[in-house]
Formats: C-alpha cells, sequence, structure tokens
C-alpha cells in the first residue's frame, strides 16, 4: 500500500464471510485476522477506515414474505470480535450506501474504523451495479481491496467500485498482496520437484485447474471423489464410488498429456470404502481398482497414504487444494489430516515451500493446528483456484488495469 492516507476517508472491501453459530458470534476469525494488518497500518498512518464486506447469500435465502434475514446476515454480529481484535470500538452502520452509513462516514475521525452493512442486502452488488459501485466511492477519498476470497467476483464492491479511482486512489491491501506473491511462488519459476494434490469431489470442478498443472508440475496426486473417475476410466471397478461417466474421455486425455509431458500422475492404490454413505456405514480397505459392486471409495487408504507421503516429503514446492475423501465425516477424515501433516512435516522439516487453498484443506490445516507449519494458507478458495487456473481475477484486474 503506498498511498497517502492522513485524514483521508478509505474504503476498504474486506472479506468477513466468516461462519457464525446459532448465537450469531464469530467462530471462526481466520479471514478477521487476515485483515488486521491492513486495517492496523491504515488505521496508524491517520486514515478514517470504513470496511465493507458481504456476509452469506442473504438475496438467496429470503424470509418467507420475500424480505432479506437481516437479523441473519447482518455484518452487526461481527463488530465485537473485530473490536476486539482491533482493540478499538468500531462502529458500526445500518445501510450500506444509505443515509445512516453516509452521515457515519461524515462523521469520523482519522484512525477511527466504520463497518458498513452486508453489501449483499443491495442488490446491485452482485449485478455489479455502477450505480451502487458509484455511491460507495463518492462518499471516500481512496480505495483498498484486500478481500481475495471475493476477488474472482466482478461485484459492485469487489471491482466496479475501483473504476472510480484514479491509479493513484486504489491499492490492494496486504492480504491480496500475500496472495499474489504466494500463488506466483508456485506458478513462477517455483523450485522443483513440485507436487501438485488435488481432491474433491468431481474431476468438472479441476478441469482447468488440472490441465494447468500438467503444464508445469512434476507430480500430481488425485484425491477424493474425482480419483475413482480416472481409476474406473483406466478399466477399474470402483463399485458405488462417485464418478462422472461423461468425463472419463478427458481423464484419459489428461492421464495421455501428462505421461507425454513427463508428468507423474498418483492415483490412490487402496480405498477405505464404505456399503453406504454414512459415518455409521461398515467399512473396510480395498484396492482402488477393485471395489465391490454397492460398496464406495469414501478415503485413501494406507497404501495411497504411504505412496503420497513418499512424493510430498521429497518435494520442493508443494500446492494442496481439495481434501483426499469425505472429510466432514470422521471415519473418512484420516486420508486428508495424514496428507496435511506430511505437507507440514516436508515445510518444517525438509524446507519445502507449501501453498493450501480450498475449504476443506484448509480447515485441515486449522483443525489439526498446522497453519504456523506450512508456508501459506489462502483465504481465497475459488479465487485461488481461479488464479492458479490462469484466469484474470476481476478485483485483481480492476486495481491493476
Amino acid at each position: 500500500m503506498k498511498l497517502k492516507v492522513k485524514n483521508k476517508k478509505v474504503l476498504v472491501r474486506v472479506d468477513f464471510n466468516v461462519p457464525l453459530n446459532s448465537n450469531f458470534e464469530v467462530t471462526d476469525d481466520t479471514r478477521i485476522r487476515a485483515a488486521l494488518p491492513t486495517i492496523k497500518k491504515l488505521m496508524a498512518d491517520g486514515a478514517k477506515v470504513v470496511l465493507c464486506s458481504h456476509l452469506g447469500r442473504p438475496q438467496k435465502k429470503l424470509n418467507d414474505d420475500g424480505t432479506i434475514n437481516r437479523k441473519k446476515f447482518t455484518l452487526k454480529h461481527i463488530v465485537p470480535t473485530l473490536s476486539k481484535k482491533l482493540e478499538t470500538e468500531v462502529q458500526f452502520a445500518e445501510d450500506t450506501v444509505g443515509p445512516k452509513s453516509t452521515a457515519a462516514i461524515k462523521k469520523l475521525k482519522a484512525g477511527e474504523v466504520l463497518l458498513i452493512e452486508n453489501t449483499r442486502f443491495e442488490k446491485g452488488e452482485t449485478k455489479g451495479d455502477e450505480k451502487m459501485a458509484h455511491d460507495l466511492a463518492q462518499r471516500v477519498d481512496l480505495y483498498v481491496n484486500d478481500a481475495f476470497g471475493t476477488a474472482h467476483r466482478a461485484h459492485a464492491s469487489t471491482a466496479i467500485v475501483a473504476n472510480f479511482f484514479l491509479p493513484k486512489e486504489k491499492s490492494f491491501g496486504y492480504l491480496i498482496e500475500r496472495e499474489i506473491e504466494n500463488a506466483n511462488k508456485v506458478l513462477n519459476n517455483p523450485k522443483r520437484p513440485l507436487t501438485a494434490i488435488v481432491g474433491g469431489a468431481k474431476v468438472s470442478d479441476k478441469i482447468l485447474l488440472l490441465e494447468r498443472l500438467i503444464d508445469f508440475a512434476n507430480n500430481i496426486i488425485i484425491g477424493g471423489g474425482m480419483a475413482y473417475t480416472f481409476v474406473k476410466a483406466q478399466g477399474g471397478n470402483v463399485g458405488n464410488s462417485l464418478v462422472e461417466d461423461d468425463r472419463m474421455e478427458l481423464a484419459l486425455k489428461l492421464l495421455a498429456k501428462a505421461k507425454e509431458k513427463g508428468v507423474e500422475i498418483c492415483l490412490p492404490v487402496d480405498s477405505i470404502i464404505a456399503d453406504q454413505f454414512s459415518n455409521e456405514a461398515k467399512i473396510l480397505t480395498m484396492e482402488t481398482n477393485n471395489i465391490p459392486k454397492d460398496w464406495m471409495g469414501l478415503d485413501i487408504g494406507p497404501g495411497a497414504q504411504a505412496k503420497f507421503i513418499s512424493v510430498i516429503e521429497s518435494s520442493a514446492t508443494i500446492l494442496w487444494n481439495g481434501p483426499m475423501g469425505v472429510f466432514e465425516m470422521s471415519n473418512f477424515a484420516n486420508g486428508t489430516q495424514v496428507i496435511a501433516q506430511a505437507v507440514a512435516k516436508a515445510t518444517a522439516e525438509k524446507g519445502a515451500f507449501s501453498l493450501i487453498g480450498g475449504g476443506d484443506s484448509v480447515a485441515a490445516i486449522n483443525q489439526l493446528e498446522l497453519g504456523s507449519k506450512v508456508s501459506f494458507v489462502s483465504t481465497g478458495g475459488g479465487a485461488m483456484l481461479e488464479y492458479l487456473e490462469g484466469k484474470a481475477l476481476p478485483g485483481i484486474k480492476a486495481i491493476t488495469g
């Protein structure tokens, strides 16, 4: 951030889309903590800080009478946690671009912080509405985007608003700067060997990522439900496991492309299988290409774990996106946890650079309290995925031009 902010009103787009419990208390403050360096720097430099964010999808979960559920989705729930973290009383305005926030912004003093209401209470937010963006911009002097988690959305507060500021009047915050810097360590001249660990349910969700990874990775570990499409495509019996039959030809093409480029694709040799999709199901360990008819693979087995760990521990750069199994069920979370521990060990003991992105991968790292043992944990699942795929993110392009 190279903006001159003293006594200036600075609109900061943050990502406070955090989980809340039934009492509307923050249960995971990772994204709030990630925004603190930018906010604290602006406060210290005498800025009048105006924070905006979304929370949930209020326009898609309306009350029965068609109105917004303000009680559930108000950003006022964030104020106690944010005030505590900033060690200052954060002010709150009960609208986004209306008279209450406009008046509150006018009254702001240098070093004070105001959080305005959920940007998605306005229909124009997700539509990239220029009037809403203009209304946000006209009340402030400068704009800082520090919400990497929404940088892939061309929304009013994440991208369109930047069009109303000159290049010298807008900037990234520290979080986005770090996200881009760390992603580029994987994309641009990484230390080798580079291993990408890709999991999740569907090949279709990760096609572009896999195609891009084959161009620059040395090893690609494939786990989760998507692995069974690759196994079945090669003639394996995967029982009742999740398979995208319409993606099997694509899977074979990806395998052929990887072989041509000398990239090792590691599929799980064995799986933890179950007779139903339930944590209470009967469980067996079976070769992945020999799963019985009515059984399904829900996690990687011990043989797969050993192979994957061996590849990870010999890597100099590691990218991990997606779980190895049905991570939300405790009986099928072990594979993901073991991979998390292996990535942390390779980083801490072998000096590898590790980038973690994607909800379940991040959740595994955080649950096992390994965040400090890996190089960087991304706050943006979809945004990081699209950046690694090589797409231009609207929220980034709006600042860089």
